[in-house]
């Protein structure tokens, strides 16, 4: 079965957001569509064996890149706030024209629980990637750590996946360095990874959770809160049983805040499900797309 590759770009809230949809010859235009947004420091690209499975599966898979992540703009006032995020995540499902099945790791599931609560018609169906409204304080600290130390650079590609081993020992198959050279450029003869600095300034507020919390972090908090109890779509949160970011704790204050949804957890799995175990990951998020959005064959 062909698979095809498409580049698209969105006009989001003064700013450009790349992204890849992908489609195959099994693809209908019956709007069964998934929208996946990838976790901070990221890229669209963390998704491209799961948009390849769903493309298989009938899905049309769209991917984009976060702002100031990838091939997107860069914010030229440096606007990386929570509210900048919703507004891009607002922009592309009406240009899409469907209510997409959105799929969320990290700070893009955070995101899109977020954009869900503020309009109820967003989305037809969410999955929560590792992340929770209440995340773990000391994991938050440690991604947002991983993501300051690489913005000194590497030496070689070698060096980039060696630091992604070292953030996750446990990961069962090894960052390869051709396969994270797309989220890297070289610059002055060292390999840094592509997104704004500027993007710790929201991410540190949108993701720690500890007494001494920011403003900004309290608000957002209690936005997640506020927007779980009201989501009424099937939701599906997926946490990796190592994951140091969503707590047992957390998974299920969100389940008890959200009625009929369910979780699954990936054995052996860190912060970074679908690239731990994107087999099992994919399992998990077909088996929840068939009872909740079957194929019409």
């Amino acid at each position: 079965m062909h698979v095809t590759v498409e580049n698209m770009v969105f006009r989001g809230r003064g700013v450009d957001i790349a992204a890849d949809r992908w489609t195959s010859t099994k693809t209908s235009d019956t709007g069964r569509t998934m929208l996946l947004l990838h976790g901070g420091g990221q890229t669209r690209h963390a998704w491209r064996r799961t948009c390849k499975q769903l493309a298989l599966a009938g899905w049309s898979a769209i991917a984009p890149d976060t702002r100031g992540h990838g091939d997107s703009s860069w914010a030229p006032d440096g606007a990386y706030d929570m509210d900048d995020f919703v507004a891009d995540l607002y922009a592309i499902v009406r240009a899409i024209g469907v209510r997409p099945v959105i799929v969320g790791a990290s700070i893009g599931g955070l995101t899109a629980l977020i954009a869900q609560g503020g309009d109820p018609s967003l989305a037809s169906g969410l999955v929560l990637v590792d992340v929770v409204p209440r995340v773990d304080p000391q994991g938050s600290a440690e991604v947002t750590s991983f993501m300051r130390d690489g913005m000194k650079g590497f030496d070689s590609l070698d060096e980039a996946a060696a630091a992604v081993a070292a953030y996750n020992p446990s990961r069962r198959t090894r960052a390869r360095p051709e396969g994270i050279r797309k989220n890297l450029r070289q610059r002055n003869g060292r390999w840094y990874w592509h997104w704004d600095p500027r993007v710790l300034d929201g991410h540190d507020g949108a993701s720690t959770d500890s007494p001494g919390m920011s403003d900004k972090g309290a608000h957002n908090q209690a936005r997640a809160l506020a927007a779980a109890r009201t989501v009424t779509v099937p939701v599906l949160v997926v946490r990796g049983e190592q994951s140091n970011v969503a707590s047992p704790q957390g998974v299920q204050e969100l389940l008890d805040l959200v009625p009929g949804s369910q979780s699954i957890e990936i054995g052996g799995a860190g912060h970074m499900v679908a690239g731990d175990d994107n087999a099992v990951f994919a399992f998990g998020l077909m088996d929840f797309l068939e009872n909740h959005f079957p194929s019409a064959s």
